[in-house]
């Protein structure tokens, strides 16, 4: 077995590369919030952290898609500009901040940045706003909330 193994890679090294990049993509997708220390919300626990324990939430989409719908009383920092802009969040430091996005991908890129800068409790809405829509919840429209 070990040597039909060691053939297979020998003669398939394409083959072998790409499992082992697919299977480090799953696991870093099962334990990267874990590693990196951002847990992730589904959006009926992100109400219960919005109203019980004075969440704030921060929306890194781009500014059209903000405008179309976001979350209530949400501060709006696009991703790209979020380094350069994190001092506007400075006076949120010692409160939860739930972070979203379209789909949860660039809203966990930014709690990355929010841990590097020194933010300890940093939530990612899983799904983004696409999950807070599925599950019934409103959203506002309008300009640029400047909190």
């Amino acid at each position: 077995m070990e040597q039909q193994l060691i053939e297979f890679v020998g003669n398939h090294p394409e083959l072998f590369l790409a499992l082992a990049i697919i299977t480090g993509l799953l696991v870093w997708n099962l334990l990267g919030d874990q590693i990196t220390g951002v847990k992730p919300l589904l959006a009926q626990q992100a109400t219960l952290l919005i109203n019980h324990d004075n969440a704030i939430v921060l929306d890194v989409r781009e500014e059209n898609e903000y405008t179309q719908g976001h979350i209530l009383n949400s501060i709006h920092i696009p991703l790209n500009t979020l380094s350069e802009k994190i001092a506007r969040l400075e006076k949120y430091r010692n409160r939860p901040i739930i972070v979203n996005c379209m789909s949860g991908n660039r809203s966990a890129q930014a709690c990355r940045t929010l841990k590097k800068n020194g933010f300890e409790d940093v939530h990612n809405l899983k799904g983004g706003i696409i999950a807070w829509q599925n599950a019934s919840l409103p959203l506002t429209k309008g300009k640029n909330n400047s909190k």
